[in-house]
């Protein structure tokens, strides 16, 4: 049954790799606008879980909804056109374009939705500036520093205006002080835009930048009461 007001709804998933069971019966719910953490140690299927929540990986068994559709279900050219247009990314490299400028590399997923170049820098360079890092929109990603990037790799998960963005790790090459201000300026940006995000992270630091904790362990998930 998926929770009343969910965006994004797991079910009894469970994904085997050979032998390995990765995911084992996990849960997960997240609303507009919630930041939900996904915690666990490596190779608990905290990943796993993502990937499969974002229709890159079909799980062997469970149930996906997300907005009232079965994710699922959906053929390959279904999940990429929503992974384009619904969801976003943000990866602990950032995995910016290195040919691209910093304001190309933000208007890209614009540009594969077929939005005109003007139009889509110009989006591009508002979200920059939101993210304070409009400065480096002539420069390429080798010119700037690794807080700086990662960022820029914020900026374009939010160019679309996403209902779901996924973070995996995204601090994890960071230092504390710009893993600080990249969690910062990401959940400030995703709550005001009521844009849904789900953060893998190991950090308790990070994590306590979201509303919940989902902690998985043994591919099984367990949803932990948040202690004010």
């Amino acid at each position: 049954m998926t929770p009343a007001g969910s965006l994004l709804t797991a079910t009894a998933l469970r994904k085997s790799y050979g032998p390995t069971h990765a995911l084992d019966g996990a849960e997960f719910s997240i609303h507009p606008g919630e930041v939900v953490a996904i915690m666990g140690p490596s190779g608990s299927g905290k990943s796993t879980l993502l990937h499969c929540l974002a229709g890159i990986v079909t799980p062997d068994s469970g149930s996906i909804a997300y907005a009232g559709r079965e994710l699922t279900s959906m053929n390959d050219a279904e999940r990429s056109a929503l992974r384009r247009t619904e969801f976003g990314f943000v990866f602990q490299f950032g995995q910016l374009v290195p040919e691209l400028t910093c304001v190309e590399n933000v208007a890209l997923p614009l540009r594969l939705t077929g939005v005109k170049r003007k139009q889509a820098e110009s989006t591009a360079r508002q979200w920059m500036e939101r993210l304070q890092v409009d400065e480096l929109a002539g420069k390429r990603p080798g010119e700037v520093s690794g807080g700086q990037g990662q960022r820029v790799a914020v900026a374009r998960a939010l160019v679309t205006g996403p209902r779901v963005i996924f973070a995996d790790e995204p601090t994890g090459a960071l230092d504390s002080l710009n893993g600080e201000l990249v969690m910062q300026l990401l959940t400030e940006a995703a709550r005001s835009a009521n844009t849904a995000v789900v953060l893998v992270t190991h950090e308790t630091r990070v994590a306590a930048y979201s509303d919940r904790e989902i902690v998985v362990r043994d591919g099984k998930s367990r949803d932990m009461e948040r202690v004010v």
